[in-house]
């Protein structure tokens, strides 16, 4: 078989295609760049939570953004090789087990970040009530205030008044949080959870089809089927990005947003390549 990308998408232009092909690698980049930027968010958080270290155990928990982030691009990259850049007759023997072999690994480290986006979402229900809690009175105590998910910030006069009515420490931490804001966050980390468990979906499916395609028998029924799974899944996906947007989450919701335009052109990848074949044996159609 030619190359997948000698053509471009079925019915464009070599320009359109082109731009398409830019387009598509900024977003990778983007996405690539957006592993520091949870980095540090999540270092900055680190300040205020396991602020005597944490067991080797817990570091899915400290760093769950930053290697879920990590393991979605090897993983996209990895697609993409397979579904795009290499040719079908390329991808066989140690090759096509490199690429299983890799994306095994990255479906594990998901998965693994996945554990802790519920292990973070379990802590922020692990709560006692402060009743007697004085916040302006406990300055000097090496108190933090929960801001939003994974953010905080010293308790200290301009921020203490705001802990008017009931207060919580988060589990064994020196940080406390309104009700309010208490509630926001838990919002944040169902929406966290979610996110996560429905890209599994997708890329479940897409293993599916990739693997498929590379046996010849990925058909337009088996298309149409997967197509209307992923309505519901990208829906749910699509109602996370929404819901950081209106939260506040800029980072989320921004991440969010690449993850979504690097799937669709991961999805495009797939659909040319059946294409590509039921063009070249009508039988597998």
């Amino acid at each position: 078989m030619s190359s997948k990308d000698s053509d471009g998408i079925v019915g464009t232009s070599q320009t359109s295609y082109r731009l398409f092909v830019w387009v598509k690698y900024l977003v990778y980049v983007l996405l690539s760049f957006n592993i520091y930027l949870f980095l540090q968010e999540e270092l900055s958080a680190l300040e205020h939570t396991f602020v005597d270290g944490f067991e080797l155990s817990q570091i899915i928990q400290v760093f769950s953004a930053t290697i879920d982030t990590a393991a979605w691009v090897l993983l996209l990259l990895l697609f993409e090789l397979e579904t795009s850049v290499l040719d079908d007759d390329k991808i066989r023997g140690s090759v096509k087990w490199s690429l299983h072999g890799l994306r095994l690994v990255c479906y594990a480290a998901v998965f693994y970040a996945f554990t802790g986006y519920y292990a973070e979402l379990v802590a922020l229900y692990q709560v006692t009530s402060l009743a007697a809690f004085d916040a302006c009175a406990s300055l000097e105590q090496g108190w933090s205030l929960l801001v939003t998910i994974d953010e905080y910030e010293p308790l200290s006069v301009a921020n203490c008044a705001a802990l008017a009515g009931p207060v919580y420490q988060m589990g064994d931490f020196n940080i406390v949080s309104s009700g309010d804001v208490l509630q926001s966050v838990r919002w944040l980390g169902w929406t966290d959870v979610i996110n996560s468990a429905s890209w599994l979906l997708v890329v479940i499916l897409l293993e599916i089809e990739v693997r498929l395609q590379l046996r010849g028998n990925l058909s337009d029924q088996i298309m149409r089927f997967t197509l209307m799974i992923k309505y519901v899944v990208y829906g749910a996906l699509f109602a996370c990005a929404g819901y950081w947007g209106v939260a506040g989450d800029f980072l989320d919701f921004w991440d969010a947003a690449l993850w979504l335009f690097a799937f669709i052109f991961i999805e495009l990848n797939v659909f040319e390549w059946q294409a590509e074949t039921s063009q070249e044996n009508p039988a597998t159609a």
